[in-house]
């Protein structure tokens, strides 16, 4: 006789169930996000998609609570036994694009566009909402859904947290969980990582003062230009040459601007550009040393400088545990999940939750079923479509991280 076969694990029969339930909200999910995709709003103040979601969320055992300085809206969903608190997020902002698409449902503003995905991860919120509530009997605590605006530059996460999200339910969430949408990878994989997920991001604006003088006669003047040229050169070699490739930088001079015409040596120059890191202390490490770099350059030229940068999102860091939580969740739920070998140097401000409380912030693949994930336009494209396909996936993950963490 043989000894025992190994078996897999038998399914999670009331997570399983989540995915079909969420196909089934799946014209309420879309309503709402063709609803926010018509009608974008940037920043802080987003009056008419927080009454969408208002109305989404209609009905539902939720305690609402408005935003004091912002259009942010938290709401709390209690469930029949006392237990501790979970959050999930969504973002709601749009981006200063002119929409390109073509879809039925674009946008209706000049000049904005949800360009990013955060219609859907606001839709796919209010989805999960009304699933949760269903399935209330089976919580021993809360969820808290973070409705926020201001991602996209605005800090809007913090805004939030300064109000009190992260204590809406009468005590500190113990777990937090965000999803954010990808338009180039293959619809509805889930992807996350361990540790640093997404990059800390700074900007600096350095201005390089000489004197002005004629073309033909450079010796009469002391010249920026060739200051701010030398300058973008130092800062690659400081990175090379001061941060340690364990534990990488990225600093990328976007912008230069001098002079008014070919004649004519200006008596200014401004560099500006963008700091990526994927720790706090290489963060500050580069801060540090980019005014050094930059003033030591303009003196060698005769030149004065001026640096300022411009604080940023901190870096995303995922709990090591409730990233490989949500991957274990993933596979139950989807069937199936990716461990991301590395992080990606965009920023997102899910960060400031996530440096207080445990947590995860995870992809959701989201490319249209007609495009190749390597060429389909990327966020931020003014081109860029998300596959509605994918939301039920979004819809059941939210929902098995709360049910997962307050399971009677």
């Amino acid at each position: 006789m043989t000894g025992p076969t190994e078996l897999p694990p038998l399914p999670d029969t009331r997570l399983a169930a989540l995915l079909s339930e969420a196909e089934a909200l799946q014209p309420a999910t879309v309503a709402l996000r063709r609803e926010i995709h018509a009608h974008p709003e940037q920043g802080l103040h987003l009056p008419h998609t927080r009454a969408a979601v208002r109305r989404a969320l209609d009905g539902l055992p939720l305690e609402i609570v408005d935003g004091k300085s912002t259009s942010a809206l938290t709401a709390v969903l209690r469930g029949e036994e006392d237990g501790p608190a979970v959050l999930l997020r969504g973002d709601m902002d749009a981006l200063p694009l002119q929409e390109d698409t073509g879809l039925e449902f674009a946008s209706e503003v000049d000049g904005t566009m949800h360009a990013c995905g955060h219609d859907g991860h606001t839709a796919m919120l209010a989805s999960a909402a009304r699933l949760l509530a269903a399935h209330r009997h089976e919580l021993a605590g809360s969820v808290v859904f973070m409705f926020q605006p201001g991602e996209e530059g605005y800090h809007g996460a913090r805004h939030m947290i300064h109000e009190g999200v992260l204590d809406a339910a009468g005590s500190r969430v113990e777990r937090a969980f965000g999803i954010h949408l990808l338009s180039h990878v293959e619809s509805g994989l889930i992807s996350t990582r361990p540790g640093p997920l997404m990059a800390s991001n700074d900007t600096f604006t350095i201005l390089v003062t000489g004197k002005g003088g004629h073309g033909s006669s450079p010796h009469n003047a002391i010249d920026p230009v060739p200051a701010a040229a030398a300058m973008v050169g130092a800062l690659q070699t400081m990175v090379t040459r001061r941060i340690s490739v364990f534990d990488p930088a990225v600093v990328s001079v976007t912008r230069i601007q001098a002079g008014t015409t070919t004649n004519i040596i200006p008596e200014t120059a401004e560099v500006a550009g963008t700091i990526r890191t994927l720790s706090e202390s290489t963060r500050a490490l580069v801060k540090a040393e980019l005014p050094k770099v930059c003033e030591a350059v303009g003196e060698a030229h005769g030149c004065r400088v001026l640096v300022d940068i411009e604080p940023g999102y901190p870096v995303t860091v995922n709990d090591p545990d409730q990233a490989l939580r949500v991957l274990d969740l993933a596979q139950r739920v989807l069937g199936r999940s990716e461990l991301m070998p590395d992080p990606i140097m965009g920023a997102e401000d899910f960060s400031y939750v996530l440096q207080r409380v445990p947590g995860a912030f995870a992809f959701l693949g989201a490319c249209p079923p007609d495009l190749d994930p390597a060429e389909a336009p990327t966020n931020h494209s003014n081109r860029v479509r998300h596959d509605e396909g994918a939301f039920p996936k979004g819809v059941a993950m939210y929902a098995a991280f709360a049910l997962d963490a307050l399971a009677g």
